[in-house]
């Protein structure tokens, strides 16, 4: 795996987010490059999701910037920062239940700017049901659909506005032996798009897999930064992250 270069397609500084009296982001900073697959790691609770809420626009940070592709977004709406290129997956898969397969996915295609022709949409559309392997199932509606294939359908939406950062919450988690791999292996293809991905996951055969390098956090702050194998091994994240025990599996 080779690590991105040129300007950052992220960079944040000084984030902070409190509920109250529980500061979920602590002063957090970093930056990804183009082209990077960067792992945001950490215990239950350690801040992730809230990170990346606060990056897609679900949250409002009460410090700090956040730069797309040098544009400040901090506290933009979430669709004004998905049509400036930043699309995601959550925890919960969030798909459009009382829709089909193809609606779920026209849905997503409202965030690309100019809006495409039907025929040119319609194409989008089969390209990306074959590209997560939902081909044939567009008339199924996402209700009756497999865990593994509604996780699909979720990616399918978030990449049809052709996004030039994309955020996976545990996209992989739950996922069998078989299914991981082929996530893995679609995760990869995505690189070769052009699209960065930053990856909160727990599996860590994914993380060593996909992920240049990993930023640890715990208790809102950033702990390690570093190439992945690097990080892995490092005592504090060993402490704070794995119990004790080196990330192995």
């Amino acid at each position: 795996m080779s690590q991105g270069s040129g300007t950052p397609v992220l960079t944040i500084s000084g984030l902070r987010r409190a509920f109250g009296g529980l500061v979920a982001v602590n002063d957090l900073g970093f930056a990804v490059a183009q082209g990077e697959i960067m792992g945001l790691l950490g215990p239950n609770g350690s801040g992730k999701t809230t990170a990346l809420n606060l990056i897609s626009g679900v949250l409002r940070p009460d410090a700090g910037t956040i730069r797309l592709m040098g544009q400040d977004i901090a506290g933009l709406a979430s669709y004004r920062i998905a049509r400036l290129g930043l699309a995601r997956t959550f925890q919960l898969v969030r798909v459009l239940d009382g829709m089909d397969c193809r609606e779920n996915i026209k849905a997503g295609l409202a965030f690309q700017r100019p809006h495409l022709p039907t025929s040119e949409a319609e194409l989008r559309i089969d390209t990306l049901l074959h590209r997560v392997g939902l081909t044939g199932h567009d008339r199924r509606r996402a209700t009756d659909l497999t865990y593994i294939d509604r996780k699909r359908l979720e990616l399918a939406r978030a990449l049809a506005a052709k996004p030039r950062l994309l955020l996976l919450d545990e996209w992989l988690a739950g996922l069998n032996p078989s299914e991981l791999a082929i996530g893995i292996d679609l995760i990869r293809s995505l690189r070769a798009d052009g699209i960065t991905i930053v990856l909160v996951e727990h599996v860590m055969g994914a993380v060593r897999a996909l992920c240049d390098r990993c930023i640890v956090m715990s208790s809102g702050r950033k702990i390690a930064d570093g190439a992945t194998a690097d990080v892995l091994s490092d005592a504090a994240v060993v402490k704070a992250y794995l119990g004790g025990v080196a990330a192995d599996a």
